[in-house]
């Protein structure tokens, strides 16, 4: 009994464990920390003037420096860090908070819409203010469900 009780517990953890949500967040929104494209954007001001390397590592000799925005603290103790941007071994510039925030992200929602365009007004809707597809059907009789709204699910018009 035990035994099966062990079991069924460990099931449930396992399970709940593997249940991770994934959250995605763009260059300049609040909390973004990374790789950076800069491309045509101002001159960035760097925290150290020379790119950092961890390690050089064989695949990234000769290899251009990536540009990186990280938390306060971790560009001293990089060698504990580079692994979360698979940055070991590269050369990377750190740059500055008030560059990112005052000159990059204005230049880069200029150039490529940030995340207020993509996360404005109808985002999930393509911008046409409606609901696609999405509650169509509902409560119309669908297989004889006299309009009880448990139609063919989630309310498309499926047949």
């Amino acid at each position: 009994m035990k035994t099966v009780l062990f079991a069924a517990a460990l099931a449930t953890v396992s399970v709940s464990a593997q249940a991770q949500v994934g959250v995605s967040i763009s260059v300049g929104e609040p909390g973004f920390y990374g790789q950076l494209n800069i491309g045509g954007a101002p001159v960035p001001q760097l925290i150290y003037p020379q790119p950092v390397v961890i390690a050089p590592a064989p695949q990234f000799v000769g290899v251009p420096p990536i540009y990186l925005r990280v938390p306060p603290g971790q560009a001293k103790k990089w060698r504990n860090y580079c692994g979360r941007y698979n940055a070991c071994g590269r050369p990377v510039y750190f740059v500055r908070d008030d560059w990112y925030r005052d000159r990059y992200v204005p230049y880069y929602r200029e150039h490529h819409g940030g995340y207020d365009r993509e996360r404005g007004r109808g985002y999930d809707r393509g911008d046409r203010g409606d609901h696609g597809d999405w509650g169509r059907g509902r409560g119309h009789g669908h297989d004889g469900d006299q309009g009880n709204g448990r139609g063919r699910g989630h309310g498309r018009q499926d047949h």
